[in-house]
């Protein structure tokens, strides 16, 4: 097991933004639900962007998604957020 340098283990703990897009519309009062993600809309997709702490707030945002029944189009990294 190789282990992390400094600089990579710092990268770990920074939150990511990420752009989710769900197939059909989903009203913009979900974004509580989507843990406080922005709710936008392009053409019959909802897009959901916003910044995902680690791996494990990712997957409970896709399970919500589930949960409700929306087809995934796509997830996409946007950007890290540099802390130091």
């Amino acid at each position: 097991m190789s282990r992390l340098s400094r600089s990579e283990s710092r990268d770990i703990d920074k939150p990511v933004v990420y752009k989710i897009t769900l197939q059909g519309n989903l009203d913009r009062d979900w974004s509580a639900w989507f843990d406080g993600m922005v709710v936008t809309h392009e053409g019959e997709n909802t897009i959901l962007t916003g910044e995902i702490r680690d791996q494990a707030a990712l997957r409970s945002i896709l399970i919500k998604a589930w949960d409700l029944n929306q087809t995934l189009v796509s997830v996409n990294q946007v950007q890290t957020r540099n802390t130091y």
